[in-house]
């Protein structure tokens, strides 16, 4: 598959990085081409300018300063999101990267009221794969607000059946390098299982 990795993390020495790095290894070990966009090593603008947002449903909006990544989505057949969990939700940087990138016309098309049509049709699996530093209870009371993002709003604008694996590590904070070992190594095994 052709396998597009949105990585999102400021620090090169971060345990992501670590995490990004596995998830790497268990794609190509599986024979996955991976096209591999690090968000704050490019550079990548989050932010929803006055221009973008008055011209969104335009679908004939001039889009060329996105036009790598759109293309880069458009031409996966699988996502894999690498990023830390802070505040219960993803960092503003991916929410950004999703609010400019997954426009109508390119992530779905409004063809009427309530008439969602997706159009990212050709992605059949979506793979996050996250840390938390709040304990595993604690995202249950809470309700897991980001897989609900994914859950419900990324996913349905891919292939009817496509499927989302969620990969996580709660307990960051107070986390072994034993466990975090462990921890590398079943993201690179679960992902050197695709097919």
């Amino acid at each position: 598959m052709r396998v597009l990795m949105i990585y999102c993390h400021p620090r090169a020495d971060s345990f992501s990085a670590s995490v990004r790095d596995a998830a790497r290894r268990g794609l190509e070990a599986a024979g996955h081409a991976v096209v591999l966009r690090d968000l704050y090593a490019e550079g990548f603008d989050p932010v929803l300018s006055d221009r973008e947002r008055g011209c969104y449903y335009d679908e004939r909006a001039d889009r060329s300063d996105l036009a790598d990544h759109i293309a880069a989505l458009r031409g996966a057949e699988a996502l894999v999101f690498v990023y830390p969990t802070w505040w219960f939700g993803m960092p503003a940087m991916l929410k950004g990267w999703i609010d400019r990138v997954w426009l109508p016309g390119v992530a779905f098309r409004l063809a009427g009221p309530g008439d969602l049509q997706p159009q990212l049709t050709g992605i059949r699996r979506i793979g996050v794969i996250t840390t938390y530093g709040s304990p595993r209870w604690l995202l249950w009371l809470i309700g897991w607000p980001d897989w609900r993002v994914f859950r419900f709003g990324i996913r349905p604008l891919c292939a009817p059946r496509c499927r989302l694996d969620w990969i996580s590590l709660t307990g960051l904070d107070s986390c072994n390098e034993g466990r975090c070992a462990r921890f590398l190594a079943k993201v690179e095994a679960e992902l050197a299982r695709w097919r």
